[in-house]
């Protein structure tokens, strides 16, 4: 239910993404320019970084905040190749049902509860998986180390993932 709320279910909505594959969608399918875009991505990792010193000042660290991996003694124990194809996949969900949710031809009222719904089906069901990112800026806000397996992951899903979503978004 938070995740509801947090997507503003309960309020009017305000415009706003916090997902730099979102701001990526709306860019690709020209509801943003690209100067708009690059604001939005650095807001959002400054807001990210904002926020995990908030979370590290009030839990004492972040060591174990925001977490993703997979792999042995990661909880569904998944190999590299499964992360990278469900972070991919499930971010491109959440990417195409934001655009067509909001898009000119979407039933109005109804975005934000597409959103908040699909956000919490995708935690629900990739919670196992990575530990659900779907959102670049949430990953990247908790600082913690990374071996180069989970930067490569990172890189991968920052270019082909967004990418990915923005082009199918664009096609409907």
């Amino acid at each position: 239910m938070l995740v509801l709320f947090g997507c503003g279910s309960a309020v009017r909505g305000s415009g706003c993404h916090v997902n730099p594959a979102v701001s990526l969608g709306v860019f690709i399918t020209s509801r943003m320019p690209a100067a708009g875009m690059v604001r939005y991505w650095m807001a959002q990792f400054a807001g990210a970084l904002l926020g995990a010193a908030i979370l590290a000042v009030i839990a004492g660290s972040t060591a174990s905040l925001g977490q993703n991996g997979w792999g042995p003694g990661y909880l569904g124990e998944y190999a590299l190749p499964a992360a990278l194809v469900f972070e991919v996949v499930f971010t491109a969900i959440l990417v195409i049902v934001t655009l067509g949710s909001t898009g000119k031809a979407a039933s109005a009222g109804f975005a934000r509860l597409a959103i908040g719904l699909t956000l919490a089906a995708i935690h629900l069901v990739g919670i196992q998986f990575t530990g659900v990112s779907v959102n670049r800026a949430r990953s990247f806000g908790p600082p913690r180390r990374r071996t180069g397996s989970q930067a490569a992951l990172a890189v991968y899903r920052r270019s082909a993932g967004r990418q990915m979503a923005g082009k199918s978004g664009r096609s409907r």
